[in-house]
């Protein structure tokens, strides 16, 4: 079942976000450290989380979505190597 999430606005206004069942807390890791690398323009990470997890486009498409609803988040400790 799908939880919302608390996030602010840039007015810091609360808002809720329901998180997808698909979206785990490993993909979100890994999506953090993906920008944290610099190794591809977040719009582009679909392709990273698909070739990572084994994603589909349309689960990638709905983790990614929900990233990018929910950052800022507190940094990774480990970027995304870019090899």
């Amino acid at each position: 079942m799908a939880t919302p999430t608390e996030t602010k606005s840039e007015s810091g206004a609360e808002a809720s976000v329901i998180r997808p069942d698909i979206v785990r807390d490993e993909y979100l890791d890994f999506l953090d450290r993906l920008r944290e690398s610099g190794a591809t323009n977040m719009f582009g990470a679909g392709p990273w989380l698909r070739r990572a997890f084994g994603l589909s486009e349309k689960q990638s498409h709905a983790v990614l979505s929900y990233w990018m609803k929910t950052f800022p988040r507190a940094p990774s400790p480990t970027p995304v190597s870019q090899e």
